[in-house]
């Protein structure tokens, strides 16, 4: 490994850092969002709304910033007002109305959306020196690691102060676990930025052969994303049917989201590797080993529908490896089918349509749960059927485009 590429391996290590301790604090949140808000008497349906705008709001504005952080090359100040919002989370801890606790929880999904497109162009110009799968891969998997702590953190909280059924103070109070882990995310984004202040220096020459306008590929792969994102069940649904059944109890909700986030930080790195391996004689080779989200997505209601603690168990795993996939996979490959240039923008793009569909998924998942349970489960398997075939539609484009590395 060469004096650059340590370099670069150095900016990813720092940033898995930074979301590490990011993830403590909104993923441990999200580990019980679903159930805190039933305790403030919210219904499935708004439930899935709060989720679903939340996610559209933060996706959404990717548009925006990604256009302007590759206008302006302004990738840090992104980064660091992106991450300030974070402190929406430990602000929960003095709420105690969901029209509160709704707002922060869309604020601190509005930071993600300041922040995702900068920081995932910076970590992409890094990736590119020690391969762009391996790179997110090692940013998740940190990621990831935290993602696994801050729903243990709930976790023993409530196993501390009793167990049972909790109520809206004993929430409050085990938010404001979150101020600490909160300060250290600011404080790592300061030394990454003192120690890297222009990652462009990573990217390598410019390929002759890379497009200089986004693709047909990129679009494709857009609408590919869209439907599988669409028909995934998320967590807060899923944990709002594990309370309302009695499959998993309160305490054991977040063991739950933690295992998913475990096996999202596992399955990150591997798939990543995976994903570089498949690229050795066409750049957007690594695209084939989406195959894997429509087919565990289209499973995953059978397992969450069962009422049954196992199947429960089963369809988390199932869940936790489809997000170790989609958060190493989709974003290596943006940095791979798109030129420097016009990367936040795709990075943008990317996730203001993945966000639409998480805000359609969401909310539609939350009235037909409410409403009828198996028509729920139909369109899911319907559209992740109609995943499948975009898939081998956007194989037979990967061939014809064969971008060399």
């Amino acid at each position: 490994m060469d004096n650059d590429s340590k370099k670069a391996f150095q900016l990813i290590v720092f940033f898995g850092l930074v979301s590490l301790f990011g993830d403590i604090v909104y993923e441990g949140a999200r580990a019980v969002n679903g159930p805190y808000l039933k305790t403030l008497a919210v219904n499935a349906a708004l439930v899935g709304f709060i989720v679903g705008i939340g996610e559209f709001a933060g996706y959404a504005l990717r548009l925006l910033t990604g256009y302007f952080a590759d206008k302006t090359k302004a990738y840090w100040i992104f980064t660091f007002i992106g991450y300030g919002l974070i402190i929406s989370i430990p602000l929960l801890s003095l709420a105690g109305v969901w029209q509160v606790a709704a707002v922060l929880l869309i604020a601190e999904r509005i930071g993600k959306g300041i922040r995702a497109p900068a920081k995932d162009t910076i970590v992409s110009s890094a990736a590119k020196k020690i391969g762009t799968g391996k790179g997110f891969g090692i940013q998740e998997a940190f990621d990831q690691f935290g993602a696994l702590l801050g729903p243990m953190i709930f976790t023993v909280y409530f196993a501390l102060t009793g167990g049972g059924v909790k109520n809206v103070q004993d929430y409050r109070n085990a938010y404001a676990l979150f101020w600490i882990p909160y300060l250290l995310v600011i404080i790592f984004v300061i030394i990454a930025f003192i120690k890297f202040p222009d990652s462009s220096k990573f990217e390598p020459p410019k390929n002759d052969n890379e497009p200089e306008k986004l693709t047909r590929l990129f679009w494709i792969y857009n609408v590919f994303s869209f439907i599988t994102a669409l028909g995934l069940l998320n967590f807060s649904i899923i944990g709002y049917h594990f309370k309302s059944n009695s499959i998993v109890s309160d305490t054991m909700i977040p063991v739950f989201y933690a295992i998913v986030m475990g096996v999202d930080g596992v399955a990150a790195y591997f798939m990543g590797t995976f994903y570089d391996k498949l690229k050795t004689k066409n750049k957007s080779g690594g695209l084939s080993s989406l195959l894997i989200l429509p087919i565990f997505s289209f499973f995953i209601p059978f397992f969450v529908f069962a009422n049954n603690f196992i199947m429960a168990l089963i369809s988390a795993v199932l869940l936790g490896f489809i997000m170790g996939a989609q958060e190493t996979i989709m974003k290596a490959a943006i940095a791979d089918i798109t030129p420097i240039k016009k990367r936040g923008t795709g990075y943008g793009i990317f996730n203001f349509l993945f966000g639409f569909s998480m805000f359609l998924g969401s909310y539609i998942a939350g009235l037909l749960y409410d409403i009828s349970i198996f028509s729920l489960i139909l369109l899911i398997v319907g559209l992740q059927i109609l995943a499948l075939i975009i898939f081998f539609v956007m194989r037979i484009e990967i061939k014809k485009s064969h971008i060399t590395t």
